[in-house]
């Protein structure tokens, strides 16, 4: 089975549907991030088919959350995951995705020209300069986050990012219950509430994923 028509059986395990006409642009970029990981480390994951679960499925369960129209702020992206699958799958999402390590941007930059993704800037930067850029104060309908950090730091990293009523998408695999109820303190200073929690497990491995939805209150 070639890996398109799988991806395709993949998604609805975990009931996301996108437009047929987008797999061969997902496939396209897991395709390039593999031959890129011969000479560039982007992920330790070589085998196709399980790039294919943790990398693009991983990445698509995030759509179900999505409007499809927001700004969105990827958090220590890496090879550009989840912005850019999330991205060819909702071209009208605008989205700014940020890591420290430069050949990783690179990449993404390359993706980015090559699938022609308007509205999508990938940068090499770290969070905290990010954050002292007024620009971007405020900024962001939606923050994500995948595997980055504790959910305790997630927050106070998002917070200055977000406008009113913004939301922090942490994705988290089983450790994500454990970590909200850490997050407790964190969520209060920053003034967070919780949206809504996810459980799923991947299709092919079984593993856990928490997909933690914490809204950013609006105080008159």
């Amino acid at each position: 089975m070639s890996l398109e028509n799988r991806l395709k059986e993949l998604l609805l395990d975990i009931e996301v549907e996108i437009d047929s006409s987008v797999c061969g642009g997902l496939v396209w970029y897991l395709e390039e991030m593999l031959r890129w990981n011969r000479s560039i480390n982007l992920t330790s994951i070589n085998n196709p088919e399980e790039a294919l679960e943790k990398h693009l499925i991983d990445s698509l369960t995030l759509v179900a959350l999505l409007q499809g129209d927001e700004q969105l702020l990827d958090m220590g992206s890496g090879a550009g995951l989840p912005g850019i699958p999330v991205k060819i799958v909702m071209p009208s999402l605008r989205i700014l995705s940020v890591d420290s390590a430069h050949k990783k941007i690179v990449f993404q930059q390359h993706v980015a020209r090559s699938l022609r993704l308007q509205g999508f800037e990938a940068r090499s930067c770290r969070i905290q300069v990010l954050a002292a850029n007024p620009d971007y104060v405020q900024y962001f309908d939606v923050v994500t986050a995948r595997a980055l950090t504790h959910l305790s730091q997630l927050l106070e990293m998002a917070q200055p990012f977000l406008t009113r009523g913004g939301r922090l998408v942490a994705m988290k695999g089983p450790e994500g219950v454990k970590e909200l109820g850490e997050a407790a303190v964190a969520m209060e200073k920053c003034g967070f509430v919780v949206d809504r929690v996810r459980h799923l497990q991947l299709p092919i491995s079984g593993a856990e994923r928490t997909l933690i939805v914490l809204k950013q209150q609006i105080l008159e």
